[in-house]
């Protein structure tokens, strides 16, 4: 299996060298941490401190760094001063968060799936447990795991309903993979029975939780009081906040804001595109729409009056702490079959949250909410139908529902609270197993 697996993976490299070039050389993507990638293990990684036991944990991006967070300090006040835990990434943001959370010298880029680049890593860091987080089943890189003594475990382990068929569909070849793996802590009972059905040995899978419950909110950054303080030095409020809006959900978002104000007049929309390079495109939709346009970038809080329109958060960062700031948020990428975004930001603030249909890359958080009466969901439809409903949504909450809805979120929230520690635990047990 191995062999065949490898193969693909060599033709694949090389079909796909010619397109990573192009996008390196003309947008510069893939060029950060390329020799890590390859199997480089950079100078900062090798040379720290090494300590007795080393427990190395694989985050892909800014969502998975977040949610460990809290379990490598768990971990660490376990074991006390004798543990070092690295920590790679697969992208450029993950890796910035990474570093900046645990320390430039002992985060690295997750390096690719050949054995040539996977070595020098298992040398230099001579780990007794690694952990990969949410779903990365990578075959070359847990069979060395295993074979150079580690034990390893897949933690907040979950099946999306977009990946099912096709692991079902390679059953036969992932039985053999996921034998290399102990033990796998999944977020939910459907992901446990997933798991299983995938592969997974039942004796080694258990729910350990969402460890996403336990991320602490945003801090709070300048921001959140600059546009606190000019909305209601204006006059202004509510304010509904619509984040990681994705394809015509602007539209939708910004016909519904335009009916608000003539009942709100004094309403504030702070509106955060899912990605950067629309930023001037919803800013030009919004001055389409007759909305007062103030953008982030251009924001001076002592000489502008926020009121009555619509605030573009055009900036990288900011969003997660601005959500404090709602009535109530739409968390986008639901209403687009984008599979949406993370509706636990603005509820750990305790604010009332509006998704689409599409919520399939965050099932069970929003399966939780759903049952608890926590948040409200749109029917699928076309941009105007979604702007309507959004409508009545907002409307809904900011004139009778926000109490009820915020004391069922509240419920929620700390009703799951505790899958660190559980994780912690049992990596504790897989640990003790190696010394």
């Amino acid at each position: 299996m191995y062999f065949f697996y490898n193969a693909a993976l060599v033709v694949a490299f090389i079909v796909g060298t010619p397109f990573w070039l192009f996008k390196m050389l003309r947008h510069g993507k893939y060029r950060a941490g390329l020799a890590e990638r390859l199997g480089r293990v950079p100078e900062r990684v090798r040379s720290a401190q090494p300590g007795d036991v080393c427990i190395w944990i694989h985050a892909v991006s800014v969502g998975e760094v977040l949610a460990i967070s809290q379990l490598v300090n768990e971990l660490r006040n376990a074991a006390g001063g004798n543990l070092r835990i690295v920590v790679s990434t697969t992208t450029t943001t993950g890796q910035n968060l990474a570093q900046e959370r645990f320390g430039a010298e002992n985060v690295f880029y997750f390096p690719l799936d050949f054995g040539f680049c996977i070595r020098p890593y298992m040398r230099a860091l001579r780990p007794k447990l690694v952990v990969m987080a949410e779903t990365e089943f990578w075959p070359n890189f847990l069979r060395k795991a295993k074979r150079c003594g580690a034990q390893v475990a897949v933690v907040n382990a979950r099946i999306s309903d977009r990946s099912l068929p096709g692991y079902r569909r390679w059953k036969g070849l992932l039985e053999r993979v996921l034998r290399n793996v102990d033990s796998f802590l999944a977020q939910s009972e459907e992901d446990k029975r997933r798991l299983i059905e995938i592969g997974a040995e039942p004796e080694r899978v258990q729910v350990g939780g969402n460890l996403k419950f336990d991320v602490k909110p945003p801090e709070k950054l300048p921001i959140v009081e600059q546009l606190r303080n000019t909305i209601v030095r204006s006059g202004g409020g509510p304010a509904i906040v619509a984040g990681s809006t994705v394809g015509w959900e602007d539209k939708a978002v910004l016909t519904m804001f335009a009916r608000l104000l003539g009942e709100y007049p004094n309403a504030v929309l702070v509106l955060a595109p899912r990605k950067p390079e629309r930023f001037e495109e919803v800013a030009g939709l919004s001055r389409t729409n007759g909305l007062r346009t103030w953008r982030r970038s251009r924001f001076d809080p002592a000489n502008t009056v926020v009121s009555g329109g619509v605030f573009l958060l055009d900036s990288i960062g900011e969003l997660g702490s601005l959500y404090r700031l709602g009535a109530c948020a739409f968390v986008g990428g639901s209403l687009e079959d984008s599979g949406g975004h993370n509706i636990l930001e603005p509820a750990g603030f305790g604010v009332p949250v509006i998704v689409g249909p599409h919520t399939h890359n965050f099932r069970d958080i929003v399966g939780l909410f759903r049952r608890a009466d926590a948040l409200i969901e749109l029917p699928a439809g076309d941009p105007e139908k979604s702007a309507d409903s959004l409508y009545e949504a907002v409307v809904c909450i900011l004139r009778n529902e926000r109490g009820e809805k915020l004391e069922h979120l509240n419920n929620v929230m700390q009703s799951q609270k505790g899958a660190t520690l559980r994780t912690a635990k049992a990596l504790d047990s897989l640990l003790e197993g190696t010394q």
